[in-house]
C-alpha cells in the first residue's frame, strides 16, 4: 500500500492504551482492530478485551475506522501490530475478503490472528474465529417472522437492509439465515441478492448505523410502500428503519427483526419497536480471544473450535416478548440481564 494511503488510514483509527503494568507489557501484547468504535458491540467487545487483559497481564492497543467498511485502516492497524512485536490479533474485519493478504503477512511475522464476530472469507485465513452462529441467528428471526405472520407470510413483501456493498461474510450469514427460516431459497449460499423469491422487495446497505438504516428504509419504500417485513443486519439499523416508517405512518405495519442483543436493542423490543432480535455475546468473543492470545504466547498453542464446527460458537438467543410455537426465544426480562452496551 502507498505511504499516502497508510496515511490516510491512519488518521482515522482509534489508539487504546496500554492495560497492563510496564512490567507486564514486556512479556505479551495483543491487538484489537474492530470496525466502528461507536457501534456498542464493538465498544462492549473493546471492554471486554481490556479487563481480560488486564486480568492477565497482556499490553492491548485498539483499533477502529470511522464507520463500518473502513478497510484501508484495518491494513494500517494490523501494520502497526507487527511493527510493535505483538503476539497476536483480534480482528472484526470490515472487508473479509481483502484483508487476507494483510492477515497472511502478520501470521508470517509469528502472530495469532483471530477473527471475532465476522468470519474472514475464506474462514480458514484467521488462525481461529469466535463468533455467533450468524447462520443460525438469521433463521431464528426468519423463523420466528415467518410464524409470527401465519399465512401472511405467503404473500409478504420483504426488504433486506445489509451491511456493506462488499458483502462481508457475517453480512450474508444473517441474511441467507434469515431466508431459510423465512422459507425462502436463497440460492448461493456465499452471495447476497441473487435470490428470485418474488417476496423480496430488495435489498439496500446501512453500514451498521442508524442514519443508513433510515436511508435504505426510505429507498426500498420507494420500491414498494406495502413492504411489511424488514430484516436489519444490526439494531442501530433497525431503530433507523423504523424512524423513516414512523415518519410516513407506517411504522405499526411493518415487521422488523435484527440481530445484536444490546441493551438499547432489547429496549426497542420491549417497546415495540422491533418485533425480535437475534442477541449475540461481545464481551465473551473478546474475552475469550485475549486468553487465546495469551495461551498462544505461552505455549505456541492454537484455539479449537466447537465440536462440529469451523469456529468456536460463543452463543445465540432469540429475544421477543411474543413467543411463537417452535422458535425458542428468551423474553426481554431475561434478555435485558444477559444485554451489553
Amino acid at each position: 500500500m502507498k505511504k499516502t494511503v497508510l496515511s490516510a488510514a491512519f488518521g482515522a483509527l482509534v489508539l487504546g492504551v496500554a492495560f497492563a503494568s510496564p512490567s507486564q507489557a514486556a512479556d505479551v501484547s495483543a491487538c484489537l482492530i474492530t470496525k466502528t468504535d461507536t457501534n456498542p458491540f464493538f465498544v462492549k467487545m473493546k471492554e471486554g478485551a481490556a479487563a481480560k487483559a488486564q486480568e492477565l497481564g497482556v499490553t492491548l492497543k485498539a483499533y477502529a475506522g470511522k464507520v463500518d467498511g473502513d478497510h484501508d485502516s484495518q491494513v494500517a492497524a494490523i501494520e502497526s501490530c507487527i511493527a510493535d512485536g505483538a503476539k497476536g490479533i483480534l480482528i472484526a474485519a470490515s472487508d473479509t475478503k481483502a484483508i487476507v493478504d494483510q492477515v497472511k503477512k502478520a501470521q508470517d511475522a509469528g502472530l495469532l490472528v483471530i477473527a471475532l464476530d465476522t468470519p474472514l472469507d475464506p474462514a480458514t485465513a484467521a488462525d481461529a474465529t469466535f463468533a455467533t452462529d450468524n447462520l443460525l441467528a438469521g433463521k431464528l428471526i426468519g423463523q420466528w417472522a415467518a410464524a409470527s405472520m401465519g399465512d401472511k407470510a405467503k404473500e409478504a413483501k420483504i426488504g433486506f437492509l445489509d451491511l456493506t456493498p462488499s458483502q462481508p461474510t457475517v453480512d450474508v450469514l444473517r441474511d441467507q439465515g434469515f431466508m431459510i427460516g423465512f422459507g425462502i431459497d436463497p440460492k448461493d449460499p456465499n452471495k447476497i441478492g441473487d435470490e428470485d423469491d418474488p417476496r423480496i422487495v430488495g435489498h439496500d446497505v446501512t453500514n451498521g448505523n442508524e442514519e443508513g438504516g433510515r436511508k435504505a428504509m426510505e429507498n426500498l419504500l420507494q420500491k414498494d410502500p406495502d413492504i411489511n417485513v424488514i430484516h436489519t443486519i444490526n439494531e442501530p439499523a433497525a431503530v433507523g428503519a423504523y424512524q423513516a416508517l414512523k415518519a410516513v405512518g407506517k411504522e405499526n405495519d411493518v415487521l422488523i427483526v435484527s440481530v445484536d442483543g444490546g441493551c438499547p436493542g432489547v429496549k426497542a423490543v420491549q417497546e415495540g419497536v422491533i418485533g425480535a432480535t437475534s442477541q449475540q455475546y461481545p464481551l465473551m468473543m473478546a474475552a475469550l480471544g485475549i486468553e487465546a492470545i495469551k495461551k498462544f504466547a505461552e505455549t505456541g498453542e492454537k484455539p479449537k473450535p466447537t465440536e462440529g464446527k469451523d469456529f468456536f460458537d460463543t452463543g445465540v438467543s432469540l429475544v421477543t416478548d411474543k413467543p411463537v410455537s417452535g422458535v425458542e426465544s428468551i423474553d426481554t426480562k431475561v434478555g435485558t440481564e444477559k444485554c451489553w452496551g
